[in-house]
């Protein structure tokens, strides 16, 4: 949540701000600020809404300098207003800090501050953070150096915190430092030539250098125009890594899209490709991964698995569940890593843990890993980004290699997660009785799913029509039996996020034990079917439904054999082995929830009340 754009440098920095700010936007947008330093006091420019509202409130001065912070807020502690945006100045005048986190003791700081004379004008506990950093600056000795004193009064000010943070913060006496710092939220530190800056994420980087450093959790960084140094709160020096980032500015452009999200849509057959690129066997009979860092004499040893995510990546561990059970016959549990981590779940010896994360800083999914890891337990991950949290914390792990995702809604990066999900299900069955023969069907599967994707695609027009009928219906349920479910389950979320229509996902045997009841012509039901043992079930499960008259949307494969007339819509996608098909049911229903929504008026990238990463609890 939040996004945090620093810069110290040469250039102008009220530009780089505020486009850094643009492509941060989907972490956080109730409201922005920056501030600049200047000779005569930092410059600040808040408010609410958008970054464009902040581009059209800072364009009233030229905010001359070239070291300045910004921020774009998803609210938490304090309603949206202007005068809870960030950043925040000290009420002496002396610290300007924006902030991602949630700092649970700033009641009682705010107390002890008012005590020491700090005032207050906001309802957030960033103010609290910000008022005792000046307090620590004011109680260092005069005789030490300036730059020894703000970094000093940062360091001394964090180890009284509880709670999360990524901060970025400047001292009105040094016009020549940033300080930043990370525990719980991401804060990532880009090295330019003569210029560097701190971000709460890549995207706002890329467009000034590719070397990056990826703080770790309790690390401060002191930036000046000569260079940079880390330590912990503790005050040991630490070692920095630069990394490379290996996308550019230009994957995460919109091109001749309307928004990201449809852009990421039709990015899925790239995606997908992505994900399994190098990852197949010379014999093409099973998978292979790099980084589990587990041999296959250990994974023989595993008899149960724990999957463990939140949100969209919740329903790919339920697919990863069927697929495992089906393939590799072990035993797989799916719990809400919310859950999880207050959960004083039972492990077998012989259980391995699988954290699944788009951003790889989810913070209930982190504080899973954590939990599983101090127990003993090994736990890999699968996750999107290099160089995040959770990626560097777990024991081994998978990566997506899908590209930026910034659409708030989740695509490609769900899609790209049960892909991997079908391939663990493959290189573990493999390992155990699924056959040569077996193997070779699910590997060509999964090589052409892609191509079935891009066929789906193409009918985009044809699911923006079926939309339109149906947009502006108060309910749907979305229904599906087997693997099929959790796509249900994925279909209802999708529609939640970005059309606020209220929507539920179920078994489609489970419809008649409750969710009957809300039949009607009213509330529209999406079906999913394929040719095999149970189809003749979901037919008549969607007669149920035709039955007491309620509209009926058929996502189905090409092979199956139905009765004319079964549904009033149809979306038929290609054939496919059970280890693919989930990908690719899952296309039409973003397809459909996304055109549901343009039909809305919806803001598709941005909807009310969420953001992309879910970095505090």
């Amino acid at each position: 949540m939040c996004g945090i754009v620093g810069y110290i440098g040469k250039q102008p920095v009220k530009r780089i701000l505020l486009e850094g700010l643009k492509r941060l936007e989907y972490r956080g947008y109730d409201s922005a600020g920056l501030t600049v330093y200047a000779q005569e006091g930092f410059q600040l420019a808040k408010t609410v809404g958008r970054v464009a509202n902040l581009t059209k409130a800072a364009a009233k001065s030229t905010f001359p300098g070239t070291l300045g912070i910004s921020h774009t807020r998803w609210a938490t502690h304090g309603g949206v207003t202007d005068a809870n945006a960030h950043p925040h100045i000290s009420s002496d005048g002396k610290i300007a800090l924006v902030h991602n986190g949630v700092i649970e003791n700033y009641a009682d700081m705010k107390r002890f501050l008012t005590t020491k004379g700090y005032t207050f004008s906001s309802e957030t506990d960033t103010e609290a953070l910000c008022n005792l950093i000046a307090y620590h600056y004011a109680k260092e000795t005069e005789g030490t150096p300036d730059r020894t004193r703000f970094f000093t009064a940062v360091r001394k000010s964090l180890l009284h915190v509880e709670g999360t943070y990524g901060i970025a913060v400047l001292c009105a006496d040094c016009p020549d430092e940033m300080v930043g710092a990370r525990k719980g939220s991401p804060l990532i530190l880009g090295v330019g030539t003569g210029e560097y800056l701190l971000a709460s994420d890549v995207a706002a980087i890329v467009t000034h250098t590719s070397n990056v450093v990826y703080l770790k959790d309790d690390e401060v960084v002191h930036l000046t125009r000569e260079g940079f140094q880390v330590m912990t709160t503790a005050e040991y020096g630490v070692e920095a890594k630069i990394d490379q980032v290996t996308w550019t500015v230009e994957d995460a452009e919109l091109g001749d899209f309307a928004h990201y999200m449809l852009k990421e849509i039709f990015d899925q057959p790239a995606s997908l490709e992505n994900a399994m690129r190098g990852r197949f066997s010379d014999d093409g009979s099973t998978a292979k991964f790099g980084g589990l860092n587990l041999t296959p004499h250990e994974l023989r040893q595993v008899d149960r698995i724990v999957f463990t995510a939140c949100g969209t990546a919740w329903h790919a561990c339920l697919v990863a569940e069927y697929l495992i059970e089906k393939f590799a016959r072990i035993p797989v549990e799916v719990e809400y890593a919310s859950e999880f981590r207050y959960r004083n779940a039972p492990l077998d010896k012989n259980t391995l843990v699988f954290v699944v994360s788009q951003s790889g800083e989810t913070i209930d999914t982190l504080a899973a890993l954590r939990e599983a890891q101090r127990k003993g337990y090994r736990c890999l991950a699968i996750t999107n980004v290099v160089g995040s949290t959770i990626a560097r914390e777990s024991d081994g792990g998978i990566y997506q290699h899908a590209g930026p995702e910034i659409g708030v809604a989740s695509t490609k990066a769900f899609t790209s997660q049960i892909l991997i999900a079908a391939m663990l299900a493959l290189y573990l069955g493999r390992m155990r009785d699924l056959s040569y023969a077996d193997g070779v069907e699910i590997v060509k599967a999964l090589k052409e799913a892609p191509g079935h994707v891009k066929k789906i695609v193409a009918q985009a027009e044809h699911i923006r029509s079926i939309a339109a009928k149906y947009a502006q219906h108060a309910d749907f349920l979305f229904l599906g039996r087997q693997a099929m479910f959790p796509i249900a389950l994925e279909g209802a979320l999708k529609l939640k996020e970005i059309s606020y229509i209220h929507a539920e996902g179920y078994p489609a045997a489970e419809m008649k034990h409750g969710p009957i009841a809300l039949i009607s012509e009213q509330c529209p039901s999406v079906f999913f079917a394929s040719s095999g043992e149970i189809l003749q079930k979901v037919v008549s499960n969607i007669q149920e439904v035709k039955a007491r008259r309620g509209k009926v949307i058929l996502i189905h494969t090409e092979d199956c054999a139905l009765p004319d007339g079964l549904a009033d819509d149809t979306i038929v996608i290609p054939a496919a082995h059970d280890a693919a098909l989930p990908v690719l049911a899952t296309v039409p229903v973003q397809l459909l929830s996304y055109y549901i929504a343009l039909e809305r008026g919806c803001d598709v990238d941005k909807p009310r009340n969420l953001a992309k990463s879910v970095t505090v609890e």
